[in-house]
């Protein structure tokens, strides 16, 4: 800071706020603006592309500079926080008058990607989680919070399984202790599957923030607690740690209270099945694979209503449940649903009005909503009634969990009735933008009302009577903040001014005057003015605050909404699309008429356009299927669409199949096509050996493996024993129930698997794609005849089938018969010279290879 920059008193207090912000683009509220300095002036002008102007210019110590309106602020805190940055917030404290030089400004809030509560920086059927992480030896713990929900978690694990735990919670922004090395070579936790990281901010803190004492004694004091033991925490200081820093961050940022937080709840990875960030990516589960756009399996099922329906809707497709019981109940909920439809229908059309409970409770507690969002809490909260008796539609008695779901719906009149009979229909954004409380409501405010409408009808009156005393036609009474009222006469009408009229101000083009009248009628109505916006401001703030009071039966009410919601949009999706109840089974995958729900929806409702197929594993004689064929025949299509059943029916949905029988599976993991990765410097087989690795060395027999093209991005050779080799250890060491698409035919003829095909059909040298998959195997690839549909020119496509007629025949004669592991009797040089490479297949030149290898050994 130079002195030319801290010459005056609003610089001074400039920096003496900004030194309370390190690390923050500081916003500091001027008027009706909020300016930024130095250098935030020249990174938000960048970022957000306005203009950077300067102050102080004429005394020779430009200082940057820009600003946007205070009303609109929040679109352009929006786009800040979107691109990584924190901002401070400071605010004017009280209100500018005359004589007073410097107002009192103060920090009110910070905003950071994780802390962010206001809806231009949310996805309403998005959670915006905030994490901390800590480590102590080979422990690291993990917390997450979304604090414009209120939903706290935390738990502690193995080092090494850190990075993948946080790849599954998606934080927005991670905190870490400055000092510590958390991961190897300082990674900012890249999946550890591989998949490209999805960014976020890091943000460090000092090491004690840490510190087990520290967290846990913040934690006991914030909920009021003896002890942490009965949240799941007990002997778990890295999961404390954590949870405790997350609860100090916030209470530094939103300098308020967080009575809308859950005590930060233990969560154990073995509750739910496991999706990592490349499973996810490859079976769009939230986001298409390309970014042109796409369909993808949340678009299909998020029916739901609300922003907390859709929050939830997307946890349970993430997180699919492994508890059994938890599963059927779910499934009950729905299939109530389906087959009640006019309880279906009533129920979502009660739904509709509902806001988002969650997060507008949180900015109650928080302090931060304001009329409006009061308003839409209260209303919410008196439609929660018509959706209870929603339930009265049902013809059959409901499940245990639909009932219990309904009974736990709570209007909460405490906090919602007083919201009710206080605020207008229509208020403001803001106090003291207009009226919020209504007439009737508070006697005094109702007088000081019709005191300051009637002293301002008087103060019209007052401009017309003066213009006909002093025939000065262009005479005006107005007002501003710092001069109250005056009489404003122009410069070429001063000599018709009244004698008592009393000089006021000197403009360059007009004089301002007042006179006795209208110094009484001023101050009459700038004390009922100031009383009005202090008793409007007393009575919102009583009424929030018993809001506040109630925050966690709120939250309640909200869960059960949520619950609603996300059975009743299921049970639309089943109805409409004709899926069915799946069943469960301890060994058996048993799917009859399959359907992908996405391309199925895409294909739109002409009869026959998707067909449908069945498939069947169990954990013995057929845990691993080879699918062989064309390219567009079906094959990646009818593996996705088995894992997207299984994570639908463990989800609590009904599944796309005529029937599923199926398994409870702990983990998905795909390996499904491939892309460089060069910032990493990963070449395209490199991300595919890196995928495939973290697949063997992590599923268990209990996971479900789709594999697509293992082995395609290297040479032949190579290729085809790495997928040879995959193939036998999942068959003999992971024993996981595998779906293997691939073109290398040799592998059919492994033991120990099933071969299905996809079926074409053939017309002359053309191919017709059926999309169905049998049993067999498939001795072509009619890669050849894809080329030609992909628009390769005519030539092209000729001169490959010469080529390919030229091989085929001598791949086809006298074919070397050697089994796999049976050592040869022949002498070895002789065996070597005999060979004709020509005309050995490559599966058979393999198996040749490891006879001679295991003879010379």
């Amino acid at each position: 800071m130079t002195p030319d920059s801290a010459s005056t008193p609003l610089m001074r207090q400039y920096h003496a706020v900004k030194q309370q912000v390190p690390g923050a683009l500081l916003m500091f509220r001027l008027g009706d603006f909020y300016e930024l300095f130095f250098e935030d002036a020249v990174t938000a002008a960048r970022e957000l592309e306005i203009t950077l102007t300067a102050r102080n210019k004429e005394k020779g110590a430009a200082i940057p500079m820009c600003g946007v309106p205070y009303h609109s602020a929040e679109g352009y805190i929006a786009r800040l926080i979107g691109r990584g940055y924190r901002v401070a917030i400071c605010d004017q404290m009280e209100e500018a008058s005359a004589g007073k030089k410097l107002v009192r400004r103060e920090v009110t809030r910070i905003v950071t990607p994780g802390t962010a509560t206001d809806a231009h920086l949310l996805r309403s059927h998005e959670n915006n989680y905030l994490a901390a992480i800590a480590r102590s030896g080979t422990r690291a713990g993990l917390a997450y919070v979304d604090v414009s929900t209120g939903e706290f978690r935390a738990t502690e694990t193995a080092l090494e399984d850190l990075s993948a735990l946080l790849e599954t919670v998606n934080a927005r922004e991670v905190l870490v202790p400055a000092e510590a090395t958390l991961f190897p070579q300082q990674e900012t936790l890249a999946s550890a599957s591989g998949a490209p990281a999805k960014p976020w901010l890091r943000t460090e803190l000092e090491d004690w923030v840490f510190s087990s004492d520290y967290s846990g004694r913040i934690l006991r004091e914030h909920f009021k607690l003896h002890s942490l033991d009965g949240f799941g925490l007990a002997n778990r200081p890295c999961a404390i740690a954590a949870a405790g820093a997350v609860l100090h961050y916030l209470k530094d940022t939103q300098r308020a209270a967080l009575d809308h937080l859950d005590p930060p709840r233990h969560f154990d990875r073995a509750e739910n099945m496991v999706l990592d960030a490349v499973t996810v990516r490859n079976l769009e589960l939230i986001e298409p694979i390309f970014s042109d756009g796409g369909a993808t399996l949340i678009g299909i099922l998020d029916q739901t209503a609300t922003g907390m329906g859709g929050r939830l809707m997307r946890h349970r497709l993430l997180r699919p449940a492994l508890d059994r019981d938890e599963i059927e109940s779910r499934l009950d909920a729905v299939s109530d649903l389906v087959r009640e439809t006019i309880l279906r229908a009533e129920l979502r059309k009660q739904l509709g009005p509902v806001l988002d409970i969650e997060r507008l409770v949180a900015k109650v507690t928080i302090g931060s909503a304001g009329p409006r969002e009061l308003l839409a809490l209260g209303r919410s909260l008196d439609q929660v009634p018509k959706i209870a008796e929603a339930a009265r539609q049902a013809n059959k008695p409901l499940s245990q969990r639909l009932s219990e779901t309904f009974a736990k719906l709570d209007r909460v009149p405490e906090a919602s009735q007083p919201i009710i009979d206080a605020l207008f229909d229509s208020p403001p954004l803001a106090i003291g933008e207009g009226q919020t409380i209504r007439p009737g409501y508070d006697a005094e405010l109702d007088e000081l009302r019709d005191l300051s409408q009637n002293g301002k009808q008087y103060i019209a009156q007052i401009e017309i009577r003066e213009r006909q005393r002093t025939s000065i036609a262009s005479l005006k009474v107005r007002f501003n903040n710092v001069f109250g009222y005056y009489i404003e006469i122009s410069k070429a009408n001063l000599h018709l001014t009244p004698a008592d009229y009393e000089r006021k101000q000197t403009l360059v083009n007009a004089e301002r005057f007042t006179t006795p009248e209208l110094k009484e009628y001023e101050r009459k109505v700038l004390i009922a003015e100031e009383k009005i916006l202090e008793i409007e401001k007393r009575i919102f703030g009583a009424i929030r605050q018993k809001a506040a009071d109630h925050a966690q039966a709120i939250r309640a009410t909200a869960a059960a909404v949520a619950e609603l919601d996300v059975s009743a949009a299921l049970a639309q999706v089943a109805a409409e699309n004709r899926y069915t109840r799946p069943q469960f089974s301890d060994s058996e995958m048993r799917i009859a008429a399959g359907r992908h729900p996405v391309i199925e929806k895409i294909a739109g409702e002409e009869a026959g356009r998707f067909i449908p197929n069945d498939l069947y594993l169990n954990d013995t004689t057929d845990r691993l299927a080879i699918i062989t064929g064309p390219n567009m025949g079906g094959k990646s299509t009818y593996l996705r669409q088995a894992a997207l059943i299984a994570i639908l029916a463990q989800m609590g949905s009904w599944t796309p199949a005529d029937s599923a029988l199926l398994p409870i599976t702990d983990r998905i993991f795909t390996r499904i096509g491939a892309s460089d990765n060069l910032a990493r410097g990963r070449s395209t087989f490199m991300v595919e050996m890196t995928e495939t690795a973290v697949i063997l060395n992590t599923a268990s027999p209990r996971s479900f493996i789709i594999l697509d093209e293992i082995g395609r991005g290297t040479a032949t050779y190579d290729g085809l024993s790495i997928a040879w080799a995959v193939i036998e250890h999942v068959l003999n060491v992971t024993k996981a129930k595998t779906l293997f698409a691939t073109h290398y035919h040799e592998l059919t003829e492994l033991e120990g698997i099933r071969n299905l095909q996809v079926s074409v059909k053939e017309s002359g040298d053309r191919i017709i794609f059926l999309h169905r998959i049998e049993p067999g195997k498939a001795d072509r690839s009619y890669g050849i005849e894809v080329a030609r549909l992909a628009g390769l020119p005519a030539s092209v496509i000729d001169r490959a089938k010469q080529v390919l007629h030229e091989h085929e025949p001598r791949a086809a004669v006298n074919p070397i018969q050697i089994r796999l592991f049976e050592p040869t009797a022949d002498d070895l040089k002789q065996k070597i010279r005999s060979l004709n490479l020509d005309e050995i297949r490559p599966i058979e030149a393999l198996r040749i290879l490891e006879q001679l290898q295991k003879e010379i050994t």
